[in-house]
């Protein structure tokens, strides 16, 4: 059967459809709690610098970054880049990311292991990412004695972006433990708003849970169209 329409496919065929619901739901929960202001009156950026300066990093940056949710924090240069619906507003949303991100810099300061192995992995990652499918397939139709170490190496690098995939869980559900926390001691948001926010940081953490089961299930995929071509 040609590659494009063999039945694992379907693993391929759920994996996205879990990182769709998963998107459409961060969106409708982020948006849901948009239009509820923050009583302190903080926005994202205010929020961001509060915490890093109440746990005394003084090098970090807070900067603007275009897009919607792409805020995201830089550890090679110290810079945590908040978008527009972050940025300059005060609803418990955006505080909530705000302080999601700062807590990628506390991780950072405080040198925690998932992060640092993450930052690592980026390099090797990025080009196994670009590599890995052309590799695959080069193994896969080549019919010489080297095909099946190709075919090894392609696997390996996919292997490695489904590692990626799931050292970023911890990272990312410490890094709102984190925000939460801190939250509370600086006392930006109550009770009531807190439980909000709580929600939006939930959603999005749901987002790495559906890709690193998205990345898993396309490894699986791999390993059973390998497994026959490795037995020839």
């Amino acid at each position: 059967m040609p590659y494009f329409y063999d039945a694992t496919y379907i693993l391929v065929l759920i994996g996205a459809m879990l990182s769709v619901l998963a998107s459409l739901n961060v969106r409708r929960t982020f948006n849901k709690y948009s239009l509820i202001r923050s009583r302190s009156g903080l926005t994202g950026s205010q929020t961001a610098k509060l915490i890093l300066q109440k746990s005394g990093i003084n090098d970090v940056s807070v900067k603007a970054v275009g897009g919607n949710l792409t805020d995201h924090y830089k550890p090679s240069t110290k810079t945590l880049k908040l978008s527009q619906p972050v940025m300059n507003v005060d609803s418990i949303a955006a505080v909530g990311v705000a302080a999601h991100e700062a807590g990628h810099a506390l991780q950072h300061a405080k040198q925690y292991a998932p992060l640092q192995i993450r930052s690592a992995l980026v390099p090797v990652v990025n080009i196994g990412s670009r590599l890995a499918w052309p590799i695959i397939l080069v193994g896969l139709i080549v019919q010489e004695s080297w095909s099946k170490t190709v075919l090894n190496i392609g696997v390996l690098l996919f292997a490695l972006t489904t590692v990626f995939a799931l050292i970023t869980l911890p990272v990312e559900f410490n890094a709102s433990k984190r925000a939460l926390r801190a939250l509370k001691e600086t006392q930006v948001l109550n009770k009531e708003e807190l439980r909000g926010t709580r929600k939006v940081l939930r959603a999005a953490a749901m987002t790495y849970v559906a890709a690193a089961a998205a990345s898993i299930l396309s490894l699986l995929r791999i390993l059973l169209l390998t497994r026959s071509r490795r037995r020839d």
